[in-house]
């Protein structure tokens, strides 16, 4: 079988790879975009507020998949780079079982403590009834959340980034052409547009398991020695733990940045609101172009290609700091057409806050593009704990001076968006230097990553 990442042009090859994880991503966030738009536009600036803070919920609890998802999908690229096709079926059922687990787990946890969620959030009380109705049924999406993102790593980790994009580009059309009709048709309130967003889920879900079902039956082919080991559930589960571990702190503090924007009032919350996508839109390229690199990264780690992994580096670094600039440009210049996108004209308070929210952030997508690919690299050479490092850095540091710039008077609110490519800067410095200094063992499976990918034949 040929391993697609580890031959041909190195950047020709990140790219062709990269493309379609893009494209891909973009279009997830077509689903929360819909749902703002559309909430924004015929609901008004209340109900914009609330969802716009159910997503910063939402996406915590989504990372907690995508971080096992990611860890998952790391672990199997190396075992395909190493043609150790035994190990990379038993990690694909070990890899299920667990990530079956912990969304039951997760959702029956959820459910329960939802309204204590939504007063930790310090949701004003006129907005209490919209976001709980929103989170009643986005919730119900988790199953789907994590049937896609499981089979979408599986895919990738194979070098297969296109299939992923075809599925999410279905349930992106089918998510926003239900928008319209459940919300502005049938005017289902907030409710339709989550009702909108989870069936669209289970469609990207359900159909991308089918298809690595039908088109992938050497994955799944029964053999009595290929079964749930102990072992491969704590291969998976200790890598990924650490992979999860970086996504939930990184979404945390975003949950915990939630909770202070919310306390300026409702047309702070709608600004963060509708400025956080455009925000998230704008590097996402570059975030997934780091997802990307770090599956290159693996596969040619597996199959020890030091030389290709070192190409790739100054190749990726490149190719995001150019990317950086064009967005940071585009995003400077049209922030306040952009906001106008998601919420009335009339809304002076809402757009101004929000063009401040992006002109300030958007001069730095640099920052955080660099951060993107040190995560990536250090997941793949088998240091997702310096992932876990640069990501508390960068997040505690974001969170810290959050609190403390916004209580400086001549700040306020301007400075939860100035501390956070202030965090990018220092979690990118830690990054490089260690990087720097460790730059003759970091990519040698002798120096202490052995053990991470080698683990002793199964008994029985």
């Amino acid at each position: 079988m040929r391993n697609g990442l580890t031959d041909g042009p190195v950047i020709k090859t990140m790219l062709r790879f990269a493309a379609p994880m893009i494209l891909g991503n973009l279009l997830q966030q077509c689903y929360n975009i819909a749902d703002t738009l559309i909430v924004g536009r015929f609901l008004g600036a209340d109900a914009l507020a609330a969802v716009g803070s159910a997503f910063s919920l939402m996406t915590f609890l989504t990372s907690v998949l995508l971080g096992l998802a990611m860890g998952s999908g790391t672990v199997f690229s190396v075992r395909f780079g190493q043609n150790d096709y035994k190990g990379l079926k038993e990690g694909i059922i070990a890899s299920f079982v667990l990530l079956g687990a912990v969304t039951l787990v997760m959702n029956l946890l959820i459910y329960a403590a939802a309204d204590w969620i939504i007063g930790v959030l310090q949701t004003p009380e006129s907005l209490f009834g919209l976001m709980r109705d929103y989170l009643a049924v986005i919730f119900a999406g988790l199953a789907a959340v994590f049937l896609y993102n499981f089979f979408a790593s599986l895919l990738r980790s194979l070098g297969n980034s296109l299939v992923p994009l075809v599925f999410l580009a279905v349930s992106a059309l089918l998510n926003i052409v239900l928008d319209i009709w459940f919300v502005a048709g049938l005017n289902r309130g907030v409710a339709g547009a989550a009702e909108a967003t989870v069936i669209s889920q289970y469609a990207s879900g359900i159909g991308i398991a089918v298809y690595t079902r039908v088109k992938c039956p050497w994955l799944f082919e029964r053999d009595k020695k290929i079964r749930l080991r102990f072992s491969r559930i704590k291969e998976i589960g200790g890598f990924s733990a650490l992979t999860c571990l970086q996504q939930s702190i990184m979404n945390l503090g975003i949950l915990a940045v939630q909770g202070l924007v919310n306390s300026f009032g409702t047309a702070v919350m709608a600004a963060f609101a509708a400025a956080v996508k455009i925000d998230a839109f704008a590097y996402l390229p570059v975030q997934d172009f780091g997802n990307a690199f770090s599956y290159f990264t693996a596969q040619n780690f597996g199959a020890g290609h030091d030389g290709r992994i070192k190409k790739g580096i100054r190749a990726a670094f490149l190719v995001s700091t150019a990317f950086s600039l064009i967005i940071s440009v585009c995003v400077f210049v049209f922030a306040g057409p952009l906001m106008g996108l998601f919420i009335d004209s009339g809304e002076t308070a809402v757009i101004s806050e929000g063009v401040r929210y992006l002109r300030t952030e958007g001069v730095f997508y640099c920052l955080i593009g660099w951060l993107f690919l040190l995560y990536g690299l250090c997941r793949a050479v088998g240091r997702p704990g310096m992932s876990v490092v640069l990501t508390v850095v960068s997040l505690g540091t974001r969170v810290l001076l959050a609190y403390w710039l916004s209580s400086v008077s001549a700040l306020g609110v301007a400075g939860i968006w100035w501390s956070v490519p202030i965090g990018w800067l220092l979690a990118d410095a830690l990054g490089a230097g260690y990087c720097f200094v460790r730059r003759k063992s970091l990519l040698s499976l002798k120096q202490g990553t052995k053990k991470i990918f080698t683990i002793k034949k199964a008994s029985g």
